[in-house]
């Protein structure tokens, strides 16, 4: 990552906040960072020169690569911020938060505010958090970003929220199977779209449309499903069932939760995937557990029922076997495809996540509270 300006020299303001995230009377306004990912398709020129007006110098920073991750975070970390948004998508809002939250506590320096502006392919948290339309079709973009860091300044709200945490990455969900394949056909079908009269058009879902259809749900047809095991590694975890009724007694420390062959077997603290596929609709349930997800619901099953799916209403005890847990290990047979925050991280036969402990958020959906 690397800075759009040159460091402001000035030292960092700290500024008291309360639990909405407001400053209370008397006390200087927090600064707000911004931190955009440069290679996300709706990053356009028009973005950063709005934001560029918007911002106090030198508080907006371009990534373009992850590698120095580090050096923006302790950049961040130096100067205080009260906010930090992240543009981009869902994976950059995980580059940023893990980078600044590792760097924050090494220092035993406090926890800022994230947020995140609605830029880039995936943004399932902006369908929780209710940040403005600025990267969609259609949508004014100076507008958008303007709203809402103007309401960040004024009165939007925050609430503490949990996320989940797997090979040191903090992320709202992360998971195996058909998910992550997903992606890596996505990245597959992008690059060939990139070599021809499309190449405008391949960062976007056009790309993820194609790739799932001609190439993920098909493949899964013939594909041998892999073997799944869940092992509880926390506190009781729980069996969800229809309309959310707890199935069964809790399970124990060190049992295992499922084991069974598994097309996707994935963790999240938010409800959604981007485009508001409501995938994970307990996680909501108790704020100190993710909902853990495994199905192995065949390619026609899931097509025959999609809508309801989608909506997060599907109930069927015998093919998808949801829980709250807190820390789990998951092992897969043979190495499947892993993903964190939507991000591809190639193929795993193992994994440990658990959830994180909650960090402040900022929440367009909450009241202000002083």
């Amino acid at each position: 990552m690397t800075s759009a300006r040159p460091a402001s020299t000035g030292a960092a303001q700290d500024a008291k906040q309360g639990e909405s995230g407001r400053p209370r009377p008397g006390d200087t306004p927090p600064r707000i960072a911004v931190v955009v990912n440069g290679n996300a398709k709706s990053v356009t020129a028009e973005v950063i020169e709005t934001l560029d007006q918007i911002l106090d110098s030198g508080d907006l920073f371009v990534s373009r690569h992850v590698e120095e991750s580090e050096q923006i975070a302790r950049t961040l970390v130096d100067r205080g911020y009260g906010t930090i948004l992240t543009g981009g998508g869902d994976g950059t809002f995980t580059v940023v938060v893990t980078a600044v939250v590792k760097e924050a506590r090494r220092r035993g320096a406090p926890l800022p505010r994230f947020g995140l502006l609605r830029l880039g392919t995936g943004n399932s948290l902006a369908w929780v958090l209710g940040a403005g339309r600025a990267g969609e079709p259609g949508a004014s973009t100076r507008r958008a970003l303007a709203a809402d860091l103007a309401r960040l300044r004024s009165d939007a709200g925050s609430r503490r929220l949990c996320l989940v945490e797997a090979e040191g990455m903090i992320s709202p969900f992360c998971g195996f199977g058909i998910d992550a394949v997903v992606l890596r056909d996505y990245t597959a079908m992008k690059a060939k779209l990139a070599k021809g009269p499309l190449r405008r058009v391949a960062p976007g879902p056009i790309s993820y449309v194609l790739a799932a259809t001609t190439r993920t749900i098909p493949s899964y047809v013939v594909r041998k499903t892999p073997h799944c095991r869940v092992t509880n590694e926390g506190s009781d975890a729980v069996r969800i069932g229809e309309k959310g009724a707890v199935v069964g007694s809790p399970v124990k420390k060190g049992a295992v939760l499922y084991e069974g062959p598994a097309k996707i077997a994935a963790a999240s603290t938010i409800p959604y995937y981007g485009f508001g596929f409501r995938m994970f609709p307990y996680a909501d349930e108790r704020p100190d557990r993710m909902h853990l997800r495994v199905s192995n619901i065949t390619p026609l099953a899931f097509v025959s029922n999609f809508k309801a799916i989608w909506r997060g209403e599907f109930d069927d005890l015998t093919t998808v076997f949801d829980f709250l847990v807190d820390d789990i290990t998951i092992e897969m047979d043979p190495a499947t495809s892993f993903q964190i925050g939507g991000d591809l991280r190639g193929d795993r036969a193992r994994a440990r996540i658990r959830i994180t402990e909650p960090i402040k958020i900022v929440d367009f959906y909450a009241p202000p509270r002083g």
